[in-house]
């Protein structure tokens, strides 16, 4: 039968709302009695709420509050209502648990039978959240022996446990709705108790009621959990989805109840044993089995065995709750087995670089003419070109092999083979090898190993170009500096010489210096980066291009020249994973990927973009004027360094992107946010609609780099 008002009142709290005059004159009544405190934890609580990162909208305000008596305490609670009061509590779930998911979990209503290692289940599901209604069964009281296991206490010897675990849940939130059963589970109740049950978790000692138990389970249908605190056993038996599942796993066979009914500790030992396993159980407890009733009254509990069955079993509520795999069996989670395999964890150790290697002197000028071209700049440090010798000239071809995700339509790579080339005119007006040079684009869509979407050649002769010679050194020290910049204002008149030499090749350069400019950019620049992380494809080809030490330093991004500071390379191994990754994208989070980004852009002097004409999309020129447009960011760098400006590269995902299918293609989830960003971007730069933007680039004062990045060694070299 149900418990009647009085034997509610030993274990719910009353709630008054100051509001109403009756629940007022109640109130003044309890404030009289001198044996009654009166705390109120409405504005502490309600700073608490504040004080929460990202808080969600409430529907309730003030008028929720409740002053809440606790007759087992002598106590009032002032409180705010029960949506406050639980977004504070469990805020500290998330994201273990998200708030979606903790709106799940709330629509469960968890049957505990038995309240030994069961009122540990429901106190951890009370505490965890995972549930929205609870109801506890138990006919016996606590004694002394009950508390080496039940977090009770002195005073609570003679009342019954399901009281007891129902008053512990209510200290903690008392908007819980709990029912107790104080008669046990008994042919009169057993179907109030389970209506409305979506899980039961069966944790009481008589046998026959444990299969009275599964017998309900399996008629309403619903999934029967049970753990024995011994080797961390737990069971799941999944009567929804086996309606006709044979109750302990088949395991007692045709056993029936009136077969269990009233036996003794000794005599219930066979079955204990049927249905655990005798060779699955410790030593201490099976050992203990044969020892009842000769040296021990009952079979031995231990508190912390006791407590991680609140646990295992709280995990396989979530697991169910939130639609996850769970099929009927069983498991251990065996802490002494864990406890034997101890290991020491892996030293965390410096990581050991090699010596820098020493640029190997050229032996000829036209070694000296590749060994430049080899020195461009690339997106990944990839070096997307095939870099060739012929009788009277060299050839650079574009590598699609070694293009990437961001590299759309190969205008990145277009972009690297037009540096490489002015960086080979360079040298080769130097060396006085200086000839015509050309560029060649392939048809779009029939690129073949014989043919290159993109070819630069440089014929050998001995033309005179002496400004083209002096930027030969400045090339040979070109770098890209990652380090925080001082943030001290770039020269006007020096960003006026960079567009100065933009134009000289005819190029723009469009730039933003403006405190609250800049800040605008670092947080668009920041949050492509965000993209980009949480777009698999683009996260893998991200990874893929950094270097270690053992790995081949020649190409890629050594891990030096990132110049990462010390916390964000300790999160390095975190952003590497791809099902974090996976996590974060389904939470619609990641802001604090792009960290790195806005740091470096905050610490800039100024923020420029080269431009070039806007070609025609589809046009087999394209790939040319994006080449074109390599040389004017060869010209800008240089020229930046040489007013002790350092220059790094930034790599928005939406860079190469001339229309929103092209990043439908590199970032499909993403696409229209990045398409929404670029534009806010341009229209920041003020870059026109009849320019391209084919790099961008952050200029500050900072302090020299790290490490270079390494580059492959040029063709015939390696012979000689």
């Amino acid at each position: 039968m149900n418990p009647d008002n009085a034997a509610v009142a030993s274990y719910r709290p009353q709630f008054f709302d100051e509001s109403d005059a009756r629940d007022a004159r109640r109130l003044a009544e309890l404030r009289a009695d001198a044996t009654i405190e009166f705390t109120d934890l409405r504005d502490s609580l309600g700073k608490e709420f504040a004080e929460l990162v990202a808080p969600p909208e409430l529907s309730e305000g003030p008028e929720a509050d409740r002053w809440v008596f606790y007759p087992w305490r002598n106590s009032v609670v002032g409180l705010p209502g029960p949506e406050l009061l639980r977004t504070v509590r469990l805020d500290r779930n998330r994201n273990k648990l998200t708030r979606a998911e903790q709106q799940e979990l709330v629509k469960q209503t968890i049957g505990v039978v038995g309240q030994s290692v069961g009122h540990a289940i429901a106190h951890t599901l009370a505490m965890e959240g995972s549930c929205g209604r609870i109801k506890l069964a138990d006919f016996d009281t606590i004694e002394l022996a009950n508390l080496n296991r039940i977090p009770g206490s002195l005073f609570d010897i003679g009342v019954n446990k399901a009281v007891v675990t129902a008053r512990r849940i209510a200290e903690i939130d008392p908007y819980l709705p709990v029912e107790v059963f104080t008669d046990g589970l008994t042919d009169a109740n057993v179907d109030a108790f389970f209506e409305g049950l979506t899980i039961v978790v069966e944790e009481c000692d008589s046998l026959d009621i444990k299969l009275a138990v599964r017998e309900a389970a399996r008629r309403y249908e619903i999934p029967l959990l049970m753990e024995t605190s011994d080797r961390g056993l737990l069971d799941i038996e999944r009567f929804d989805l086996e309606p006709t599942r044979e109750p302990f796993h088949g395991l007692l066979g045709g056993v029936g109840r009136a077969d269990l009914r009233g036996l003794s500790t000794r005599d219930k030992a066979p079955y204990v044993v049927r249905i655990l396993d005798a060779f699955g159980l410790s030593d201490r407890f099976a050992a203990s089995l044969v020892e009842i009733d000769q040296t021990l009254d009952s079979w031995p509990q231990l508190a912390g065995d006791v407590q991680l069955g609140g646990a295992t079993v709280a995990a396989a509520v979530r697991r169910l709750g939130l639609g996850g795999a769970l099929p009927s069996g069983r498991t251990r989670v065996d802490l002494s087995t864990s406890l034997d395999a101890i290991a020491e964890p892996e030293p965390v150790t410096e990581l050991v670089w090699p010596a820098q290697d020493v640029r190997a002197v050229p032996q000829t000028d036209v070694d000296a003419v590749l060994a430049c071209a080899q020195l461009a700049p690339s997106g990944g440090n990839v070096q997307p070109w095939k870099l060739r010798r012929e009788p009277a000239a060299i050839v650079i071809e574009l590598d699609p092999a070694r293009s990437s995700g961001m590299d759309i339509g190969y205008r990145g790579s277009a972009v690297a083979v037009g540096a490489a080339l002015y960086n080979a005119r360079a040298a080769a007006a130097a060396r006085g090898l200086l000839g015509e040079s050309e560029l060649r684009a392939g048809a779009p869509g029939r690129h073949s190993i014989d043919r290159a979407p993109l070819t630069a050649v440089l014929h050998f002769s001995d033309w005179s170009e002496p400004e083209l010679a002096r930027a030969y050194p400045d090339l040979l020290t070109r770098v890209t500096n990652r380090r925080l910049g001082t943030g001290e204002p770039a020269d006007p008149g020096v960003l006026h010489q960079l567009a100065t030499t933009a134009a000289k090749a005819e190029g723009g350069l469009r730039w933003i210096a403006d405190p609250g400019d800049l800040e605008t950019a670092a947080i668009l620049l920041a949050a492509s980066d965000q993209y980009r992380y949480l777009t698999p494809v683009l996260h893998a080809e991200m990874f893929s291009e950094l270097r270690w030490p053992a790995d081949d330093l020649r190409t890629g991004l050594d891990l030096r020249t990132m110049e990462f500071a010390p916390d964000e390379f300790a999160k390095l191994d975190i952003a590497r994973r791809a099902d974090v990754m996976d996590r974060i994208r389904e939470w619609n989070g990641g802001v604090a990927l792009g960290e790195p980004t806005l740091d470096r852009v905050r610490s800039a002097s100024a923020l420029a973009a080269v431009t070039f004409p806007t070609p025609s999309l589809g046009d087999p020129a394209e790939l040319i004027a994006y080449a074109r447009a390599g040389e004017t960011l060869q010209r800008v760098w240089i020229e930046a360094q040489r007013h002790g400006l350092t220059v790094q590269p930034m790599s928005p995902v939406f860079l190469f992107a001339r229309r929103t299918e092209d990043l439908r293609t590199v970032s499909p989830e993403f696409a229209d946010t990045l398409t929404s960003l670029q534009g806010r971007f341009l229209d920041l730069l003020g870059v026109p609609e009849h320019e391209t933007v084919a790099l961008v680039l952050r200029l500050s004062y900072a302090a020299e780099v790290t490490a270079r990045s390494r580059r492959l060694p040029i063709p015939g070299a390696e012979s000689r």
